[in-house]
């Protein structure tokens, strides 16, 4: 079976101004209500929305039920993945699920499987489309689904390479000219206590920020399976999928695929200001068996005034762990202490507290679901597509500088002409692990 994995188009090189500007006037267009002519955002004047779910693993489901709890009248009709035991156990789970079961009408001939699944579920006759496949795949998907006029759900990271960012960013903009609404799986920006905590930040509750310092150690995440366990007649291709996260054109690597949240909040601190540059260092320091991401990394992003954001990740196991935020202003300090409530000390003191029982908000990923539904609901396109291309290309420029042991600046990372993921897939294709980066003989593409 070939799937056929659309070339981006190629794009002009791009400065760092270029990029604000860019971004800024995407902004500001998908920050006012859509106006409905014709069949525009049609989706909101039907009585019932199709959802279609691409990807069917954990985060896929989860996304299938937060979708399904989010409007009373929506079902789920289609379903999408590489692989069909994956398909059915995640079917098998959403209808075991009292709350949604009602909801959910997969018939067996919208159940597709193959590299091509996400083609068919999008033409199945759905109005919003769920992306939740291995981020390699995100900019093909996501482009297919918006040129079919769906309103999309795109997991987080975006791409795990520069054209697949430049790719996202041009099907963002399309997105806005269709008036489509596009949601995106950077959860925390969808989380009331850090979005208070944020906007008393840029409210200058802390002064100028002049600092941030942002941890995400855990443990270690889907270990590589030795070459031994694979059997005899299994492809490059499946078996690299289903070890996906440990390859870097798919999962984009620790970096890319987990802690771009701590980066995302980064960009979240510096209002999506592309950095100047980026020097970083890591490595690998725990056997992968043959797959190819680091498994520690510490990345310097250095900002216009000499303000810096700092990121320490890792993901070994036995080690001490920590996912907190520390930033340090002209006139006081901020933390969000892991999953706790954050709070602020300078001007004034503040810590977030929670709404009195029964008035408390949705969690963030039922929120990321809420407010995609009812954007299509009102009319009023949701927009996420220059910010989530923002922090994802952040995220891909730490690497790159960790990767290569080389200063990245932003327009090396927003140009960069590496390009990860194959433009054709199949599942009986060569397809040979590329080497681990080794820091100062890897080069900058």
């Amino acid at each position: 079976m070939r799937a056929m994995m659309t070339t981006p188009p190629a794009f002009p090189e791009q400065t760092r101004r270029d990029f604000l500007k860019t971004s800024a006037a995407l902004g500001a267009a998908l920050a006012a209500p859509a106006i409905v002519s014709g069949n525009l955002l049609a989706a909101a004047n039907a009585d019932t929305l199709r959802i279609g779910l691409v990807g069917c693993g954990g985060r896929g489901s989860g996304a299938a039920a937060q979708a399904l709890k989010a409007d009373p009248n929506v079902l789920l009709t289609a379903m999408g993945d590489a692989f069909p035991e994956q398909l059915q156990k995640s079917l098998k789970e959403l209808q075991g699920d009292t709350e949604i079961a009602a909801k959910v009408k997969v018939a067996p001939d919208h159940c597709f499987v193959g590299l091509d699944a996400y083609q068919k579920v999008i033409a199945s006759g759905v109005d919003v489309v769920l992306l939740a496949t291995p981020p390699g795949f995100r900019p093909v998907h996501l482009q297919a689904a918006v040129a079919a006029g769906k309103h999309v759900f795109c997991e987080k990271p975006v791409a795990t390479d520069a054209p697949g960012v430049r790719s996202v960013l041009a099907t963002a903009k399309l997105a806005q000219e269709k008036k489509l609404s596009l949601v995106t799986g950077f959860c925390w920006r969808y989380d009331f206590a850090r979005r208070e905590f944020y906007q008393r930040l840029h409210d200058g509750a802390i002064g100028d920020l002049r600092a941030v310092y942002a941890t995400y150690y855990t443990g270690q995440v889907k270990p590589m399976p030795p070459a031994s366990a694979r059997p005899q007649d299994m492809g490059d291709l499946e078996w690299q999928l289903r070890n996906w996260y440990n390859f870097v054109w798919l999962s984009g690597d620790g970096l890319v695929e987990q802690a771009v949240h701590s980066v995302n909040k980064i960009a979240w601190a510096m209002k999506d200001q592309p950095p100047l540059k980026a020097i970083a260092v890591g490595g690998r320091q725990t056997p992968n068996h043959q797959g190819n991401i680091f498994d520690h990394m510490f990345i310097t992003y250095e900002y216009p005034d000499n303000v810096r954001a700092f990121l320490g990740q890792r993901q070994i196991s036995n080690c001490a762990n920590e996912n907190s935020d520390y930033l340090m202003g002209a006139a006081g300090f901020g933390k969000i202490p892991g999953w706790q409530a954050p709070f602020l000390q300078g001007k004034e003191t503040w810590r977030y507290r929670e709404p009195k029982a029964g008035a408390a908000p949705p969690d963030m990923y039922q929120q990321e679901h809420n407010e995609l539904f009812a954007s299509i609901r009102a009319g009023a396109a949701h927009n996420d597509g220059a910010w989530m291309a923002h922090s994802t290309l952040l995220a891909i420029m730490g690497r790159m500088a960790a990767y290569t042991g080389q200063e990245v600046t932003w327009e090396d990372a927003l140009n960069s002409k590496e390009r990860l993921v194959p433009e054709t897939l199949d599942w009986k294709m060569e397809l040979p692990i590329a080497p681990m980066a080794i820091p100062g003989f890897t080069k900058l593409a």
